[in-house]
């Protein structure tokens, strides 16, 4: 390792904190070597604090970060948010820190040590929930339908969902979709003119306020928005996603698809930008479909152009041609399980 920090620009490691120092390869150490090296340390807690020697996988770092009190739904306890999404969070920040380390270097001439914190990672992705409470000290809460106004969530269709951005009796978009669910024969009563009036109050702030001192008329609206919102959402419900998308996309309505895995693999919009990139796998005999670069960079352009290495499938370019060491050495090495 020693040898490799030499001549190395970064070295990335998840090791609990104070391990390489027990090792003799702490930062300090390794600096004397190379003192431009930048050594970027990512672990649960960081290197510093009362939590910084805790155990903390993806789960923990949810909860600990903060993230995972927002995910789910108000009525439901809080949940883990799918696909291990604070090792990504820390992995994006980790290369943030590490570019910033070495542009800094250019200009100071030394490296530095990237203290990367999962918590502290998964907390910068809690949208303002910080600022909230920091400001109007309020708890966010979690809610699965914003503000449970019709017209505005997530609805299901024939195969599957799509996210509604339309808010109830409000502008022009509101009167479009019920136009077009009238010509389907799906308006139900919606068409009728004492929804002008009903839409008039809800709109009119004085006329909510006065809801909190009268429990009856609040009952009503409640049940009148409920009502409004089964009948759209009866209306998408009988659709397809494309078909929902389609119609709304030609009248300038923002109703999209909740799309799965499947349906952004066959993305027209992805395709045209060459997102996806076909990569051989010949241990495998068969070629898979990887996401390509989220960006495009017409000067400095890149593709994955091949799979990313087995273990241990460098060892010979690594241990002799760059550390030196003779093929029977490394031999011994595989042997004694040390690689």
């Amino acid at each position: 390792l020693k040898k490799l920090a030499k001549t190395a620009d970064v070295m990335v490691e998840t090791f609990p904190p104070g391990y390489l120092e027990e090792m003799g390869l702490g930062y300090e150490a390794l600096r004397k070597l190379n003192p431009r090296l930048v050594l970027t340390s990512i672990t649960p807690f960081g290197q510093t604090g009362p939590y910084r020697d805790f155990k903390g996988p993806d789960m923990i770092a949810q909860a600990m970060g903060g993230l995972m009190y927002l995910a789910g739904s108000l009525e439901d306890p809080p949940h883990r948010i799918y696909g291990s999404q604070a090792y990504h969070s820390a992995s994006v920040v980790a290369v943030v820190g590490t570019m910033v380390a070495l542009y800094a270097r250019e200009l100071t001439g030394e490296g530095q040590q990237v203290d990367v914190s999962l918590q502290e990672s998964v907390s910068m992705a809690m949208e303002t929930a910080m600022q909230t409470y920091d400001i109007k000290k309020e708890i966010r809460r979690r809610q699965s339908r914003p503000a449970a106004i019709p017209g505005l969530g997530v609805y299901e269709c024939k195969d599957g969902h799509v996210f509604s951005y339309i808010v109830a009796g409000s502008g022009a978009g509101w009167d479009v979709i019920v136009d077009l669910m009238d010509s389907e024969g799906m308006a139900g009563d919606l068409k009728d003119p004492k929804w002008d009036e009903i839409w008039a109050l809800v709109s009119d702030i004085r006329s909510l306020l006065a809801l909190a001192t009268d429990r009856e008329a609040l009952t009503a609206r409640i049940e009148q928005l409920g009502h409004v919102d089964e009948v759209y959402a009866a209306f998408l419900a009988s659709h397809t996603k494309v078909e929902i998308y389609e119609g709304a996309a030609e009248r300038r309505i923002m109703i999209v698809p909740v799309q799965t895995a499947k349906d952004l693999v066959d993305s027209p919009q992805l395709a045209a930008l060459g997102y996806f990139a076909d990569v051989e796998h010949p241990e495998l005999g068969a070629t898979l479909k990887y996401p390509g670069a989220p960006y495009q960079i017409p000067e400095a352009p890149w593709r994955i152009h091949r799979r990313a290495p087995l273990i241990g499938e460098h060892n010979s370019e690594v241990y002799e041609k760059e550390l030196g060491f003779t093929r029977e050495k490394l031999a011994i090495l595989k042997q004694e399980g040390a690689i």
